[in-house]
Formats: C-alpha cells, structure tokens, sequence
C-alpha cells in the first residue's frame, strides 16, 4: 500500500489558491455533506466546535473518499494531542494562537518522528500507517505532514518574522475574531484598523515564501485577500450556513423579517 499523498500540502507549495469551508457541526455526515460540495478542503474544528477523539477520526473516514482535503484544528497545540490526531490519519493541523518561533518550532518537532522530533512511535495501533499496511510509512511520514500556525493578537504579529523562517512551517493563517479583540476592536474584525492589519500581515506571509491563509464569509474581502497572496482562503461556516438557511426559509412562510448578522462566521 503506498503513503497517501498531502494533496493539500503540494497545492500549497505550488502556490495554488485553495477554497475551504469551515466545519462546526461535530459530525461525520454533516462532514460528507461538505465534502460532496466541490471544497478543496474542509477545517475540522477541534477549538470551538464539540469535537472529540473519535467524532474526528469519524469524519476524516467522512472526507477521506472525496477530493476535498480534510484539515483539523485542535483545541491546542499540546504535543500529546497532536500525536493522536496524526495516528488517526490528520497529515494537516492549524494550531491555534501561535506567539512565538519557539513555540512554533516546537510544534514542528510535535508533528515529526525522532530525531528530527518527538512524535511518538506506534504506527501498528494508527490509521495513518494503514494499521502497518503502508511500507515504510516511518520514514515517509514526515514528508507529507503540513503545519499551519495561526496568528491570533498582537503579540503574534509582532513575532510573525521569526514565526515564517521556522522551517516546518508551512503556512500562516490569521485569525480575525481573536485579532480584532486583542486590537481593542473586539467583535468588528471589519475595523479599519483590523483591515489593516490584516492586509499587512497577508504581505509579510507572503514576502516570506510561506504560504497565507484566512477565513471570511464576505465575498469581496475572501476576493482582496486572495488577490494579496492568500491561497488557503475558507468562505465560509457550516453551521452559518445552515442557520441563516433555515431562518431564511422559516420567515419566508411565517412572515418573519431576516435577523441581522451579529458577529458574522465568526
């Protein structure tokens, strides 16, 4: 059996703009019902959304027949968890609220086999290894494994530099909700200050050869990061889509006026 190539990963480094969806409704149909839609790849979100161990395994096998890839968040970037997630078959994690280059580095090293990491050896027991099926995945895993870093406040920003020349880092995904709050602007990452920001920092990724993402749900400000150098670029969030749907449809046979959007996808 051969090692399940990182379609995600050589897309990024081809500099290929990648559309993603977003997806907080923690099951595995829900996950297929995406996957079916034509993203190039789904973010299974591990911090906001209930997710546990085996609702994440269950979804990758959701995504896994699709040619849409499957990223997952988790909560933290705590190298335990990142073992288990890689076991289960994850090859691209986007770990939130990343500081500093140690702390990057750090998670390169999580996300490796010795000596060039830590992440632990137990290949007959993970899914990834096809259960021992695959030959010489020890060898061949690294290789395929994708880490993005998410910059999330000021004080990632400030470090973004040195956060990019960290070898193992493939990408930089910015945060807008949590950026805009630590920029005094909580819940308006629309802010002109915020948008600023934003486009900045786009740049820098970009300058740097690292590759750069972002998720937003408003089409022009999705097209002017795209046009900035963003090539993983989400649009959106399964369950603002779905509840905007549903609400949409409820008022128009019970005459209710749309709800204003208070806080958007994030």
């Amino acid at each position: 059996m051969d090692m399940p190539v990182n379609r995600f990963k050589q897309r990024l480094l081809n500099g290929e703009v990648q559309i993603g969806l977003w997806l907080g409704l923690a099951h595995a149909y829900c996950a297929e019902l995406a996957a079916n839609a034509g993203f190039d790849w789904l973010l299974i979100d591990g911090e906001h959304a209930p997710n546990q161990l085996q609702g994440l395994l269950g979804q990758l096998q959701a995504v896994a027949p699709y040619p849409s890839q499957a990223l997952i968040r988790p909560v933290i970037g705590d190298s335990a968890l990142i073992k288990q997630l890689l076991d289960i078959g994850a090859q691209t994690l986007l770990v939130p609220m990343v500081e500093s280059a140690a702390q990057a580095h750090d998670l390169v090293r999580a996300m490796r086999y010795p000596p060039a990491g830590i992440r632990g050896v137990g290949s007959a027991l993970a899914r990834a290894s096809r259960w021992n099926s695959i030959s010489g995945y020890l060898d061949q895993a690294d290789e395929q494994m994708c880490l993005l870093v998410q910059i999330e406040n000021r004080e990632g920003l400030a470090n973004l530099e040195a956060i990019t020349a960290v070898d193992g880092v493939d990408g930089v995904f910015i945060g807008p909700a949590d950026l805009s709050a630590s920029m005094g602007h909580r819940g308006n990452p629309g802010h002109p200050d915020v948008q600023a920001a934003i486009e900045t920092a786009i740049r820098r990724i970009v300058q740097s050869g690292k590759a750069a993402g972002i998720l937003s749900a408003d089409e022009t400000l999705a097209r002017r990061y795209i046009e900035l150098g963003a090539t993983f670029v989400a649009v959106g969030v399964d369950t603002t889509v779905l509840m905007r749907g549903l609400q949409a449809l409820a008022g128009k046979f019970k005459g209710i006026p749309e709800p204003a959007t208070t806080g958007g996808v994030y």
